[in-house]
């Protein structure tokens, strides 16, 4: 069954940092590519970053430039985010993306993720708790 699975997320301390690692099984991110939502109670779903590996693109929310890094490890099937500088407003349920249709990356990005069948794969979310 194909499937991605995160992990990674948890309780931090605002200003403290966490590795979100996306796993897929049962395809290749070589033909995809991969990204991170994120929902905070009460707030519509936000495109946080996402990459193509092959292309060597990558797109970052406004909200997370320079404090994100999202990155692949194409031997591990896995698409890691480091999340650094956290904030209050950080926190969120994270959920992983693939997605291999043809729009430009930032079409895929920039939304909220809907419609959700636009998305080829997601994840079933972690949890990222930054408290002040």
């Amino acid at each position: 069954e194909a499937q991605l699975v995160e992990s990674g997320g948890g309780l931090v301390q605002a200003g403290g940092s966490l590795r979100l690692s996306c796993a897929a099984s049962g395809f290749s991110f070589d033909d995809y590519s991969v990204g991170w939502f994120r929902q905070a109670p009460g707030r519509d779903s936000e495109g946080v970053s996402c990459i193509n590996d092959s292309d060597r693109i990558s797109y970052y929310a406004e909200s997370v430039k320079g404090r994100f890094t999202i990155s692949s490890d194409n031997a591990k099937n896995t698409v890691y985010l480091q999340m650094n500088s956290l904030g209050p407003e950080d926190t969120a349920v994270y959920y992983c993306v693939a997605f291999g249709g043809h729009l430009s990356l930032s079409a895929y990005c920039s939304g909220d993720g809907s419609p959700r069948g636009l998305y080829d794969y997601w994840g079933q979310g972690t949890q990222v708790t930054v408290s002040s």
